[in-house]
């Protein structure tokens, strides 16, 4: 599927495996769609999810509209001038993120932010 078939931002799904447990976990979360790539994001402060990705960057993006389970690679975004053009595509994509009690700067320094990349299937 190319991301340009995908609508700007919604909910979906994202299957990961837990980094201590190695069981599959499955969590509902926004998405962005960010200079031509998926990124999910959350409210400032720590995620499991996240953590996960870390150790284990393989997973599965469970999209609603258009209906597909999409195998991605996750990458955190660190750098601070993207993580600040995700957040501010955020807020104007979804007003959900700009109506939480955060500034772009909290979203900026503690949210978690990850691109999704897909995968080729074998």
């Amino acid at each position: 599927m190319e991301v340009t078939a995908m609508p700007p931002t919604g909910t979906c799904e994202m299957s990961s495996v837990g980094r201590r447990s190695g069981r599959l976990r499955r969590v509902e979360i926004w998405y962005v769609v960010v200079d031509g790539q998926i990124v999910v994001t959350g409210t400032p402060g720590p995620r499991h999810w996240l953590a996960n990705l870390r150790d284990h960057p393989a997973a599965v993006l469970h999209l609603r509209e258009p209906a597909v389970d999409l195998p991605v690679t996750a990458l955190e975004v660190t750098d601070v001038a993207a993580r600040r053009r995700v957040a501010e595509q955020a807020w104007h994509l979804q007003p959900w993120y700009a109506q939480q009690p955060y500034s772009v700067d909290d979203w900026v320094s503690s949210s978690p932010m990850v691109v999704l990349t897909p995968t080729r299937s074998a």
